[in-house]
C-alpha cells in the first residue's frame, strides 16, 4: 500500500511512508542531540550497495559513523539491540567505502561507531558502540 503524500511534502518529492517520516524525525533528533554535545555533521544518509550511513559526524579529528534506530518502546530487546552483526558489517562496509573515496590508499583518521538508539522520545547515545 503506498502512502498518500502529505501536505508537507513538495510536489514531485518521493511519497514516504509512516515508518520513514518516523526515521527521519528520529535522525533529525538525533543530529540536533549530537550536534548539542559538540559534533558536527559531514553528511547524512550515505548509502550504495555496501550499506548506509545514517549520519557521519565528526567530533574533533575523529569520524564518527552513527546508525540511528527508532522504536516505540524496548519490547524485542529495544532500539540498540536492533543493531546486530549484519548491520553492523553493513555499516562498517560503507564506512570503508566513504573512506576510501575521500582519502584514498593514504591514511585515514581515527573512526569509530555510535548507535543512537531512540525510544520514547528519549535518545540514548551509544559511543563506539561497535
Amino acid at each position: 500500500m503506498a502512502a498518500e503524500p502529505s501536505a508537507s511534502e513538495p510536489p514531485g518529492e518521493r511519497v514516504r511512508t509512516e515508518r520513514q517520516r518516523r526515521g527521519d524525525q528520529g535522525e533529525q533528533r538525533a543530529l540536533e542531540f549530537l550536534c548539542s554535545r559538540g559534533l558536527s555533521l559531514v553528511e547524512r544518509n550515505v548509502g550504495s550497495r555496501l550499506g548506509e550511513v545514517d549520519l557521519l559526524m565528526r567530533d574533533g579529528d575523529t569520524w564518527v559513523f552513527v546508525e540511528v534506530r527508532v522504536r516505540a518502546s524496548r519490547a524485542f530487546g529495544g532500539a540498540a539491540a536492533s543493531v546486530g552483526p549484519s548491520k553492523q558489517r553493513r555499516v562498517r562496509r560503507q564506512a570503508q567505502a566513504i573512506l576510501k573515496r575521500r582519502f584514498g590508499d593514504g591514511a585515514w583518521p581515527a573512526c569509530r561507531f555510535d548507535v543512537c538508539a531512540i525510544e520514547g522520545g528519549e535518545v540514548d547515545w551509544i559511543p563506539d558502540a561497535f
